[in-house]
């Protein structure tokens, strides 16, 4: 059995390995410091992704700012006071809204946001990847801290400390390297979404940092670039690509080693 599980495994990484080297090898001829830096011009002058990178960065900054203390908050509920009927309901909800496909997010967040306000914007995507990513965050949340030994409640509780001491002060330090290892398979969650950025940030070819303008991010760039005719652009895609891919494991390094020496 010990050699079945090492055998998927090798079989998972290898796959994933192959992806990435992939991505690599097709990428890596496109970039330059003047790509990563430029904007967008049209086929045969260049241009870059530099409007993309800074606007994928707003969203995810934005969407984290939303989602990360919302998720945290409801999986802290679930985890500790949620063993009733109304948190047998919360949990169900949350976890038929990690099930829910991005596109549905996306329209939703259209309806209520976008159309109000009659144009697109960085509010709004912020928001729909936001969405995306607080039930991955309360359910991650939820299972770190029911890891969480009974025995240091019991002696934060016999010390004297009442349970929201005991709670903050003792529970979700104990459980905070796995709390931020799920915000970051969150954030990694939503730095790959396209559809709910099409009908909320739309996309921009300029660098924009207003919250309510349209603005431009990774995933749609590659997107609209991987169905153009130009192979120039079929180029410039792989080459995002492997900088989006750097981005995530950049964010999954530092988050890792800020928590490796505390927890």
């Amino acid at each position: 059995m010990t050699t079945l599980t090492a055998l998927c495994t090798l079989v998972a990484v290898g796959i994933l390995l192959i992806i990435l080297i992939y991505i690599a090898l097709q990428g890596i001829g496109s970039l330059s410091f003047r790509f990563l830096v430029d904007s967008p011009r049209p086929v045969g002058e260049g241009g870059g992704i530099g409007n993309a990178i800074s606007g994928t960065l707003v969203l995810l900054g934005l969407s984290a700012a939303i989602g990360l203390p919302f998720g945290i908050a409801v999986g802290i509920y679930l985890s500790e006071f949620g063993s009733g009927k109304f948190g047998s309901l919360v949990r169900f909800l949350t976890d038929t809204l990690t099930g829910i496909p991005s596109i549905v997010t996306g329209v939703f967040v259209y309806t209520i946001v976008v159309v109000p306000l009659k144009h697109f914007s960085a509010l709004a995507g912020g928001i729909a990847l936001a969405l995306i990513m607080v039930p991955i965050v309360a359910r991650t949340t939820e299972e770190m801290i029911k890891l969480v030994p009974h025995s240091l409640r019991e002696g934060a509780l016999a010390l004297g400390a009442p349970q929201w001491r005991t709670t903050l002060g003792v529970v979700i330090p104990a459980a905070a390297s796995g709390i931020a290892t799920g915000a970051m398979l969150a954030i990694a969650r939503i730095s790959g979404e396209t559809a709910p950025l099409l009908f909320t940030a739309f996309g921009s070819r300029f660098f924009s940092y207003y919250l309510d303008q349209p603005i431009a991010s990774l995933t749609v760039q590659i997107y609209n670039y991987a169905i153009s005719p130009y192979d120039e652009w079929h180029a410039q895609a792989w080459a995002a690509t492997l900088v989006l891919m750097t981005m995530i494991l950049s964010i999954n390094i530092v988050v890792r080693f800020f928590t490796r020496k505390r927890f």
